[in-house]
Order: C-alpha cells, then structure tokens, then sequence
C-alpha cells in the first residue's frame, strides 16, 4: 500500500467512525453512557472489596471522614426524586463536573497501585487502570450526549485536586488509597444515577417508572 493509500484509508476510517457516532440517537447514547457508568460502580465496588479483604484495622481508624472527599462541596441532588426535578442540562453538567474531577485522583491510584502493601495489588492494579480506561470511554461519551443535546450551556464545576502523594509509609498509603477510591465509588453512584435519570426522560417514561 502506498502512503498516498494509507492516509486514504486513515481518513476513511476517522470520516466513518465520526459519521457513525453522529447517527446514534440520544436514547442509544444514553444507553451506552448508562452501561459504562454502571460499569465503573461495579469495578469500583469490586476493588473495594478486595482492599477490605486484607485492611489493616489500624486502618479504619485512620480513614478521614467522607467529608473530606474532593467532590463534597459539589452541591448535588441527595436522591432520585431530588433529581427526577433537576433539568436535563444541569444533570449532565453535575455528571461531567464528577467525572472531570476523578481525571487526575484515578491517574494518582494507578500509579500507586503496583506498590501497595497488599497481598492483591496486582488484581487491584489491574482494575484500577480498567477504571481509568472506562473513566475516558464515559467522558468522550458524555461529549457526545451534550452536544447531541444541543444545550447552550457548558457550565462544568472546577472541583480542583491538590494532592500528589499518598503517603509515606506502607499503612497511610493503604488507607489513603482506599479512602481515595471510597469517595470514587460514591461518585460514580451518583455519575449513575443521573444518566439513568436523563435515560429515563429521554425515554419519555413517566417518573414513577425511572
């Protein structure tokens, strides 16, 4: 193949992948946003568990309270009734200010995560980098479901991070970990929640059935 071939298949291909993700609906984006979403509570709830499997008790007394969590000052909706009256444009913006602030907490985990002082660090290294991938996946989609949306506003909260280390020693690198990826798992609860909500109106189903 020529190279005056190869950049023309290149092209092709970014003109089809472009083309075909301007023809999905938004009930279908949506959908998809809803699964990755779902996706990453789940990983998240699954590393979790691996990490309390061998926690050090010394550890729960250590963790810091979940109001120190990066995102609490984010004023959000408490449940789902709360966000069934939320409009569709804010819910988005709530959703992508979340998912824009755990950018650069998940690249700290998993750059941490090789080396923890824990018997399923390779497990949790490689679920740590799955929540990273899924983490990008959403975010590129959740460009897609905004403009597909067609809002005027672009309004995403700075929920900024200063963090770049979780310690010093083996126990309050652990606990800070664990505490990091607490407050990811009860972020992407909300991420979750809120898609299904724009899922459910974008179905037009009537608020009891979301």
């Amino acid at each position: 193949m020529t190279q005056g071939s190869r950049l023309y298949f290149a092209v092709t291909l970014l003109m089809c992948a472009f083309a075909t993700i301007h023809c999905v609906g938004l009930n279908e984006l949506l959908e998809r946003a809803s699964q990755l979403s779902d996706k990453l509570h789940s990983i998240s709830t699954s590393l979790t568990n691996d990490l309390d499997s061998h926690f050090p008790p010394v550890g729960r007394g250590m963790m810091p309270r979940p109001s120190m969590c990066h995102t609490s000052s984010l004023q959000i909706p408490n449940d789902k009734d709360q966000a069934l009256k939320v409009p569709e444009d804010e819910l988005l913006s709530l959703a992508r200010s979340l998912l824009l602030a755990w950018s650069d907490p998940l690249a700290l985990l998993s750059s941490e995560a090789s080396s923890l002082a824990h018997p399923e660090r390779n497990t949790i290294n490689t679920k740590t980098k799955e929540l990273q991938d899924n983490i990008n996946s959403l975010g590129a989609g959740l460009e897609h479901v905004f403009n597909k949306m067609g809002s005027s506003s672009d309004n995403l909260s700075s929920l900024p991070f200063y963090i770049d280390s979780l310690g010093q020693d083996k126990t309050s690198r652990l606990v800070n970990f664990h505490f990091l990826l607490s407050c990811f798992r009860r972020d992407s609860h909300k991420i979750d929640s809120f898609l299904k909500v724009l899922r459910c109106r974008a179905a037009k189903k009537r608020p009891e059935m979301c």
